[in-house]
């Protein structure tokens, strides 16, 4: 998935390393009281089950969601991440027994392209509401994800088969720099997938033990002042 992590902290640095014996303890505060850990303790209870995939979508109402792929594939979870202090369960939905599967990219604004790991099948997140999508398997073996869009509803694709490669996992330290001497606030083990939301700065890590979150606050302040103002004019 993609997302900004080299921005993840205004006076700290996640560093990746390979062989880490610590976890993630509860929520953690940087001396400079900008950078907050969240553990998977720290969140609501379906955010404590690992997964295999996650994205951001946020919908007309200015509501930012994260949809989570768990238990192989037999259930999809989602959490109003729209502040970070306050993430909310929004529906946690069993899923029929497809398999294992990864998002793949958006289709258009309301919908988010998945792919099936050991079947190869193909299906569709339809987002148009949000807070209660729907998943539909669809009858192609074709890889869409490089598909050229045409307009909104219609996509221009090659016949090539979708090949799954393993996300490698990989720990991540929370480094706080803020001092002279560096000092590490938490590690997050064996992590598979990591997204950013950008306006408000938080960086969301899937891993083994459930989801981490680590928040900026600065920009989460940034970002309310900018919408108090919006809303203001």
């Amino acid at each position: 998935m993609n997302s900004t992590i080299k921005s993840i902290l205004a006076l700290g640095v996640i560093a990746a390393a390979t062989v880490l014996t610590t976890t993630a303890e509860a929520e953690i505060h940087s001396r400079s009281k900008n950078v907050v850990v969240m553990a998977p303790t720290d969140l609501p209870e379906q955010a404590q089950e690992p997964g295999n995939s996650l994205f951001l979508h946020s919908d007309n109402a200015g509501r930012t969601y994260l949809y989570v792929e768990q238990q192989q594939g037999a259930r999809l979870s989602v959490f109003d991440v729209t502040d970070p202090a306050q993430i909310k369960l929004v529906v946690s939905t069993r899923l029929a027994a497809e398999g294992a599967f990864d998002f793949i990219r958006p289709l258009g604004y309301n919908a988010e392209l998945v792919y099936y790991r050991d079947s190869q099948r193909e299906a569709v997140l339809d987002l148009r509401k949000a807070s209660r999508p729907v998943l539909r398997v669809i009858s192609t073996v074709t890889d869409l994800a490089p598909a050229e869009t045409l307009g909104e509803s219609d996509l221009l694709a090659t016949s090539q088969p979708y090949k799954y490669v393993p996300a490698v996992g990989r720990s991540y330290q929370v480094i706080d720099i803020a001092d002279s001497a560096p000092t590490q606030l938490a590690t997050v083990e064996d992590v598979r997938h990591r997204v950013t939301n950008t306006e408000t700065g938080t960086t969301f890590l899937l891993g083994p033990n459930g989801l981490t979150v680590v928040r900026r606050l600065s920009v989460e302040n940034d970002y309310k002042e900018q919408q108090r103002q919006t809303e203001g004019n």
